[in-house]
């Protein structure tokens, strides 16, 4: 997350430095230059202005999603540097009171503003304490935004997943909408036999959407996904939240997007607790469940908030429709895609390719590639198949090696989309593309070609370097 971060005094400066990262991207707004200079130095981002002209925060790219943080050490009243970033079309504003005596003053000043003291984050975990206030101020933001629009839409992907749909349920509870007034959409439905398994038991409705009936809603908001997955159709949302790397190419008027966690359901469940908004049994259940399956059960993907966020769910879900919903995932039909990878596929220096052929559901690839991640020896792989008249290529990894994400976005971000985290990733390319760059191969040679790829990369990609500090002047 951004934070553009106002402060005077050097050793506040510091302090909320060294809190802040690596968490959060923050850079520092002073008005003397000699105490800029001391802080570009010492590695601090830090710019100079006077902060209460509008012009300084343009400058600064300031964006409704840009969180503010205003020093308050009761010399001056910071009204005019709240006033200059509303004028600048900021909205998340966070004022740090510092010192004890204007802190009821400050509470009534700004009461439109999150406001929180220094003595109140030295009373808990500081980052922790910070990280929630920032979010509870986030979430009354995007309430507010949302709260005069007649119809919602809660935007999931494709054939969407536990993550997806329980996302869908929690962002319609923080907004406090019902299922009338926030309907959760996809273009394309769930098929999947333990996503509709999850469906029926827990009763979720998800609305079929196509790209004409968008214009029907007031407020369009997208979770477990961002617009540049449609392709292009959608470049304009009210409200991202997602847990996938963040794209380029669209606008939102909020997002929140942290790939550094398991699944969408944590940041959501973040989001539910920090407006102190009650989460159903039926909710939370999803929730959950959607955890779980994200991270494997904590095999894959995992942050130390996943589990805090497991923990706080735990209690209010119902275990018994869980392994209902676990139960029976291995079926005579993915069991024959199973042999064919397991007849046709190679193992080479500990990575699996497969290439299943013309499959009628995708949701078999990436099942293949999971399975075979389980096997000893095997620490990458790599599953393909054609689904109408696209391939689909699954990747899995152990975690702590080299990038999936990455693998797929060099050989297919150019022919189609592609993307992904370090352990899991997918590309869906055009067969018509596919061929135009790496040849009209035969089935049996496509495989082939996905070995020699991953090969090349294991080979020659090297890891990314630590991302510096970068000054703006």
């Amino acid at each position: 997350m951004r934070c553009l971060a106002v402060c005077q005094d050097e050793l506040v400066i510091r302090m909320l430095d060294e809190i802040l990262l690596p968490g959060f991207e923050v850079e520092f707004i002073v008005e003397q230059r000699p105490l800029a200079r001391k802080l570009h130095d010492a590695g601090v981002t830090v710019t100079v202005g006077d902060p209460r002209r509008t012009d300084t925060w343009l400058k600064a790219d300031l964006g409704p999603s840009t969180c503010v943080i205003i020093e308050d050490n009761g010399k001056r009243s910071p009204k005019k540097i709240v006033d200059a970033v509303r004028d600048a079309g900021g909205t998340l504003v966070y004022v740090l009171g510092i010192g004890a005596e204007r802190h009821e003053d400050s509470r009534a000043e700004f009461a439109d503003v999150a406001y929180l003291s220094m003595s109140e984050l030295f009373g808990g975990p500081l980052l922790t304490e910070f990280s929630r206030s920032l979010t509870r101020a986030r979430v009354q933001q995007y309430q507010r935004y949302f709260s005069d629009a007649d119809r919602v839409l809660i935007m999931l992907h494709n054939d969407p997943d536990p993550d997806a749909m329980a996302s869908g349920l929690a962002l319609r509870n923080v907004l406090r909408r019902t299922k009338t007034t926030a309907i959760i959409g996809a273009i394309q439905g769930v098929t999947r036999p333990e996503n509709l398994r999850m469906v029926n038991l827990l009763d979720i409705h998800v609305e079929a959407i196509t790209h004409e009936s968008l214009r029907e809603y007031d407020r369009v908001a997208m979770v477990d996904v961002q617009p540049h997955y449609f392709g292009g159709v959608i470049d304009r949302v009210d409200l991202v939240i997602d847990h996938h790397p963040e794209q380029p190419g669209y606008t939102a008027v909020f997002k929140d997007i942290r790939p550094d966690y398991g699944s969408t359901s944590t940041i959501l469940t973040e989001h539910l607790r920090a407006v102190d908004v009650n989460i159903s049994e039926r909710t939370a259940t999803a929730m959950l469940y959607a955890i779980k399956s994200d991270t494997l059960f904590f095999n894959r993907s995992t942050n130390r908030v996943d589990l805090e966020a497991f923990s706080y769910l735990y209690p209010l879900s119902d275990a018994a429709l869980i392994r209902k919903m676990e139960g029976a995932e291995i079926t005579l039909e993915r069991l024959d895609y199973v042999l064919r990878a397991f007849k046709d596929g190679t193992l080479a220096e500990q990575v699996f390719c497969a290439f299943l052929g013309s499959l009628p559901r995708e949701d078999f690839i990436p099942y293949v590639a999971d399975f075979f991640l389980q096997l000893e020896d095997v620490k990458w792989t790599i599953v393909a198949g054609i689904v109408n008249d696209s391939l689909i290529v699954s990747v899995r990894n152990l975690g702590y090696t080299k990038n999936a994400g990455e693998f797929v976005r060099r050989f297919f971000a150019d022919i189609g989309s592609a993307g992904g985290h370090r352990a899991m990733a997918k590309a869906v390319v055009p067969m018509r593309a596919f061929r135009e760059k790496f040849g009209d191969l035969p089935g049996e040679l496509i495989g082939a070609k996905l070995q020699d790829l991953v090969r090349d990369f294991l080979a020659h990609e090297q890891p990314a370097p630590e991302k510096k500090k970068e000054v703006v002047r």
